[in-house]
């Protein structure tokens, strides 16, 4: 069975697209890397930066 942190939310698909290329499969592995660090993914915007936010801060995680 798998966990919630082990898929990433639904986003847009550029958004998803930059998590994927960037190596990021999991919502596991957002936990504590920086914001600026994800907003400078090319498709990564705000409101997806917010709705990861939201799914880490579920799980008592966040973004660095």
């Amino acid at each position: 069975m798998t966990s919630p942190l082990d898929t990433l939310p639904k986003i847009g698909a550029p958004a998803t697209r930059a998590l994927h290329g960037a190596g990021y499969t999991t919502l596991r592995q957002l936990a504590g890397v920086p914001r600026s660090d994800l907003a400078k993914l090319h498709g990564m915007g705000p409101k997806a930066l917010g709705i990861l936010q939201a799914a880490l801060e579920q799980h008592n995680l966040g973004l660095g």
